[in-house]
């Protein structure tokens, strides 16, 4: 499609991904294939345990296997292209799939956002208000709430969309980033960028800084119920529900929030590559096994459905 007499839109992207020597991409392909094949399993299993046992047909961990969705979708969208350019660099991807891939990151990210603090939320309830937990978080309540998580992840990562097809591209065509990266994108732009970019950093700020705000109030409110419980049994029992997830919220937050606070020094662009890295990669493939090794009910499960196999 012309844009003027000497320049031309252009039609796809090359990923420049991890610029180092081939037997090193080689051993990160590796590296990388086996985290997405653990991050598949991980999640995978935790879902499977979800729908067979009927002991785990709780609003907590309704929430938790849409987080196991949302991380399994994570992984799938990034992680594939980006072993395909460890084998080939020069393999192109379409524009239309580069802004795919830049919306399904955008709306996975915002969702996460959200779903981690409607489980704070969950956790605020089940500590607070005991009594009342069934009553509160009724079925009816848990999927109003989780799709309401979905549909602002939506709705979000739409408005950078919209706001990013119009823009021209005339050159150059490689992105560097291992995925396509929406600010990796807008500096490929020949026009003017500064609403994008603004909105972009209000969108981080929005989703990063309201839902842990909400996190860190949940949390602090659970601390004082947990003061209040005079036997160590009661402590414990209190802690072991909430660590798993603090341990979740840690990694995804502290990640986000690095990403848009620093790195300052060095070669920021090359850092926050990396950092992103672990924020779409490491991330997923660690919520399952967090889960896993602190939660004694999941474990329960898992012997459970074992025992069954076994039996059978």
């Amino acid at each position: 499609m012309e844009m003027g007499e000497n320049q031309t839109s252009i039609t796809e992207f090359i990923l420049l991904g991890f610029r180092l020597g081939p037997r090193l991409q080689m051993l990160l392909f590796g590296i990388f294939s086996l985290c997405y094949a653990f991050t598949l399993l991980g999640n995978g299993a935790i879902l499977g345990l979800i729908a067979l046992d009927s002991r785990l047909h709780t609003p907590m961990y309704f929430f938790l296997s849409h987080l196991a969705l949302i991380d399994i979708a994570y992984a799938c969208n990034t992680v594939p292209q980006m072993l395909v350019n460890l084998l080939n660099p020069a393999k192109p991807i379409s524009f239309a799939g580069c802004i795919t891939q830049t919306f399904l990151f955008l709306t996975f990210a915002h969702t996460e956002c959200l779903l981690l603090v409607v489980m704070s939320c969950d956790r605020y309830v089940a500590i607070c208000h005991p009594l009342r937990y069934s009553a509160i978080m009724s079925w009816r309540v848990c999927s109003t709430l989780t799709v309401t998580s979905w549909v602002l992840g939506v709705l979000l990562a739409l408005v950078h969309i919209v706001l990013l097809l119009p823009l021209p591209f005339c050159g150059p065509q490689t992105v560097n980033h291992f995925f396509c990266e929406i600010i990796a994108i807008l500096k490929l732009a020949c026009a003017d960028t500064h609403i994008n970019e603004m909105t972009v950093l209000a969108g981080a700020v929005s989703v990063l800084v309201g839902p842990f705000s909400s996190i860190v109030i949940s949390y602090v409110q659970i601390l004082y119920a947990i003061l209040r419980i005079h036997s160590v049994k009661g402590h414990q029992k209190a802690f072991s529900t909430c660590s798993s997830h603090l341990c979740v919220v840690g990694l995804f937050y502290g990640t986000a929030i690095i990403l848009y606070v620093g790195p300052r020094y060095g070669n920021p662009q090359e850092q926050k590559k990396y950092l992103l890295l672990f924020h779409s990669l490491f991330n997923p493939m660690l919520n399952p096994l967090i889960y896993s090794l602190r939660n004694k009910e999941v474990k329960a499960a898992l012997n459970r459905v074992l025992a069954k196999e076994t039996t059978s």
